[in-house]
């Protein structure tokens, strides 16, 4: 089998024959023990496992680690955006960069489907080239990267992940019990890798008892001829906790052959959740994703607005919990929130650009498709009303924390003497200058931003005032337009 691409060239130094990869030292050895070997090397080196990956240092990793050490197949169980493909995809991290294979060209029986140990080959192709060449044998790599493979269950057939036999192969003339007539899946082309299975429950019964035997006896059987090949596999798999609990829904023999279930979860603590949001939202654009030519600067409750929001969706009685509210959902209003201010500094040309409540007006764009709503308790809600009221809920709880740190209520005594204040994304932030002549003092503390001398952040900080002061049902609230009018 011909290595498949891969970003790393593959060193000239290494050895090519099977001559100078014996005389170079190596030794065969299973994944499983790679695995192992090299998790301890970085375990005693104190690297970082798992990078990018927050809030499951003292859960979820150590898990994984003891999965990894007792040579155990895995499957990590959690909701929606609990961080389960990701966590998969970093598994290849602990393989050496390169491990070699018997370099069979298609020429010699039509090569073979699967990377050849060169000292212990599976197939028949295998052995025959291993014995036509001896040490001789040419030798190739294959990289880390390029030995992990995964499949989405739904729509996956037998002859995908395992294998069938060939049509074409037997009008040639080859007996269906010999291995030659096979075509194989993808498992046993990832012989000496890794690969995943997302959304285990989904899985057809036929593809689940199929499975068994890798799992178990780690051989391949098709169609129930005696052909078998003694595969060298680390197994995953990834399902929601509603479905894989459900009866029926994977074969009880098959649970039983996975090594360790890894329980996933959702930030334990907002900061957490914040930190993931900023780290997932920056993903892929660089210093430009809150620089550039109108830089956004985002005050904190902002931030934890918005994750409060996922945090008071996981928790509604309008939100189906058996589906679970991903992260996705904060990433994504995060970045709908800096996008709308940006928006409103390139329009009106104002710099910094400073998130304001209402440019929260915007994300049912992100939101809608995020989350699934609870029939029973949501009958009479459209989605809207339900994100509304989620978000109603955030501000509120966020609110209640300033008011109970810094003694807000001080704060609100300017919007008790009857005033009427208009709000909106578009307008300029010395609309909001105007309202406040004078910023009280306790603002600048109460917020951890200088409301008194940018008027952008001083019109966040308005926004956010009436806002919270509305949600705790101490002003009113009209919307027509795309503004918002607050009095008392």
């Amino acid at each position: 089998m011909k290595n498949a691409p891969t970003d790393n060239p593959i060193p000239s130094a290494l050895p090519r024959t099977l001559k100078d990869l014996r005389a170079s030292g190596w030794k065969s050895r299973s994944v499983k023990a790679e695995l192992r070997a090299n998790l301890s090397s970085a375990l005693r080196s104190g690297d970082a496992l798992f990078p990018g990956i927050v809030g499951f240092d003292s859960t979820v990793i150590p898990e994984i680690i003891n999965a990894i050490l007792a040579g155990h197949d895995m499957l990590f169980l959690g909701e929606k955006g609990q961080a389960k493909s990701r966590l998969m995809r970093q598994l290849p991290r602990f393989l050496d960069a390169f491990v070699p294979y018997l370099d069979i060209p298609a020429s010699f029986r039509g090569g073979s489907p699967v990377h050849e140990d060169p000292e212990n080959p599976i197939t028949t192709v295998g052995r025959a080239f291993l014995a036509q060449h001896g040490e001789a044998a040419p030798i190739t790599w294959w990289s880390r990267e390029d030995r992990y493979a995964e499949r989405l269950a739904p729509g996956t057939k037998f002859a995908d992940v395992i294998g069938e036999i060939d049509p074409g192969k037997l009008a040639e003339g080859a007996s269906m019990s010999l291995e030659e007539s096979l075509h194989f899946g993808l498992i046993p082309r990832m012989h000496r890798g890794i690969f995943a299975m997302n959304e285990l429950p989904d899985l057809d019964d036929l593809v689940q008892v199929g499975l068994f035997n890798i799992l178990e006896e780690r051989d391949v059987q098709i169609r129930g001829f005696p052909i078998k090949f003694d595969l060298d596999i680390l197994v995953l798999f990834s399902a929601n906790p509603s479905t894989y609990n459900r009866s029926g829904k994977v074969i009880p023999q098959l649970k039983d052959r996975i090594g360790s279930t890894i329980q996933t979860h959702y930030p334990l603590e907002r900061d957490l959740g914040i930190e993931i949001m900023e780290q997932e939202a920056a993903k892929g654009e660089g210093a430009d994703f809150l620089g550039g030519e109108f830089p956004v600067i985002i005050p904190r409750f902002m931030k934890e607005i918005v994750e409060q929001i996922s945090i008071a969706a996981r928790k509604s009685k309008y939100v189906d919990h058996a589906s679970g509210v991903s992260a996705r959902l904060s990433i994504a209003m995060y970045r709908t929130m800096i996008a709308s201010a940006r928006q409103r500094a390139i329009r009106l040309n104002e710099k910094p650009a400073v998130p304001r409540i209402s440019d929260l007006a915007h994300f049912h764009t992100a939101a809608t498709g995020k989350l699934e709503l609870d029939m029973m308790g949501s009958h009479q809600l459209s989605e809207k009303q339900v994100l509304d009221a989620i978000a109603a809920e955030a501000i509120k709880t966020v609110f209640t924390e300033y008011v109970t740190e810094h003694g807000l209520a001080e704060i609100g005594e300017i919007f008790a003497k009857g005033v009427k204040i208009e709000v909106g994304d578009m307008l300029p932030s010395s609309h909001y200058e105007k309202l406040l002549k004078r910023v009280p003092p306790v603002w600048d503390k109460a917020f951890e931003v200088n409301a008194s001398t940018d008027p952008a952040v001083r019109a966040s900080c308005v926004e956010f005032v009436l806002s919270g002061l509305y949600a705790a049902d101490r002003i009113s609230r009209s919307q027509r337009h795309g503004t918002i009018t607050f009095e008392t």
